[in-house]
């Protein structure tokens, strides 16, 4: 039976750690042994690869160059004589290939795994990246954007493949949309707009702020919704203030529920000046809702402007107000939107779509194992 170990940076209910569980459940259903590794900690996704009988392990990462830690996952990787090592993320990329330094003909297969465009990477995790490419058997992008953007900056074409990421419609909410109005103290018959998601300079989250105080004139009974924690939450809280936008928002922080809650809204926004491919945005159109995304690559990928929702130029708060309005005054246009949203996500982006492109791939850099047979 082929093995996988599959390395992430946390178990925290975060994107990249919620498909990469879903992967691992999946993968493990089709044959393949698989064992998840965290570098760093643990967090609420330890209970679905219990409930999916995944082993796992946390390594205990306390800081960015921990030795320990690599010394850990070199011996684990030792120990259980993996056929391929998949990983995701900067962390994560980097430890499997430093931990595998040296291991010649016993060195598995490497697959890491991009989730965004990272202009965010400063000059030395790219010299890093630089660095480790060929010790890097394919590099996996999760959208076109990410695969362009890496290639652009040197990784070899041909080591590069586009694995979109699988999305499943949440479960619908516990709470009725009057309790969950209630909940948050706003009327029962508000109009709802939402942003899911990580409190962060690159979301843009002030362009949806002076959206809102746009909207609020025109449609007194929207309301805007930002679930999420990040470093710029007491920033934008004092931005809502000042923008006279926070009557009409609501800070929500973490929720366990914020993908269900995606049933309940009108409209999801998200502006972000990069992205690689965004699951709350794939949850929103897995939910049926329309939306309005900024004009970058990764959102172009999901949503053709008109048909499963509008494309706001980067930066324009009146574009986001503009197309807002349109959905939430002709609710035949919006339920429509919503619907082609909803096709798109079920033909083209599911979980088992997803896991069946990795089994591929696995069976691809490993053609002598019984992983082409294991389904």
């Amino acid at each position: 039976m082929l093995r996988l170990l599959l390395i992430i940076p946390t178990l925290d209910r975060s994107g990249a750690e919620k498909q990469f569980c879903l992967l691992a459940e999946g993968l493990s259903k089709q044959g393949i042994e698989v064992e998840v590794v965290a570098l760093t900690r643990g967090g609420p996704v330890e209970a679905h690869l219990t409930a999916a009988n995944v082993p796992y392990s946390i390594l205990g990462k306390r800081n960015r160059f921990d030795l320990t830690a690599l010394r850990k996952l070199r011996k684990l990787i030792i120990e259980r004589e993996p056929d391929v090592l998949l990983s995701c993320l900067f962390a994560g990329n980097s430890y499997a290939r430093l931990a595998t330094i040296g291991m010649g003909s016993r060195r598995p297969k490497i697959l890491i795994s991009e989730r965004c465009v990272d202009s965010w990477k400063s000059s030395w995790q790219h010299w890093l990246d630089r660095r480790l490419r060929s010790r890097t058997d394919l590099l996996i992008a999760n959208s076109q954007s990410v695969s362009d953007f890496y290639s652009t900056g040197g990784f070899p074409k041909d080591r590069i493949r586009v694995i979109p990421n699988g999305v499943i419609s949440p479960s619908q909410p516990e709470l009725t949309k009057a309790e969950f109005c209630e909940e948050i103290g706003i009327p029962a018959e508000s109009k709802l707009i939402a942003f899911v998601g990580r409190l962060a300079p690159q979301k843009r989250l002030k362009d949806l702020l002076w959206a809102m105080q746009m909207l609020r004139h025109s449609r007194p009974d929207a309301y805007f919704l930002l679930i999420g924690e990040g470093p710029q939450r007491s920033e934008l809280e004092y931005f809502a203030q000042d923008a006279d936008a926070a009557s009409h928002s609501r800070f929500l922080g973490h929720r366990d529920d914020a993908a269900s809650l995606l049933h309940l809204i009108d409209v999801f926004w998200l502006a972000s000046e990069f992205e690689g491919m965004s699951n709350s945005l794939m949850e929103a159109m897995a939910c049926g809702k329309p939306v309005v995304v900024s004009d970058i690559s990764p959102n172009r990928e999901l949503v053709e402007h008109g048909k499963e929702g509008w494309i706001a130029n980067l930066g324009d708060p009146a574009g986001f107000t503009q197309y807002t309005l349109k959905l939430l005054e002709d609710p035949e246009t919006a339920q429509k939107i919503g619907a082609a949203g909803q096709q798109k996500m079920e033909s083209e982006f599911s979980i088992k779509q997803m896991i069946d492109r990795f089994h591929s791939l696995i069976a691809e850099v490993c053609p002598e194992s019984s992983a082409g047979n294991a389904r």
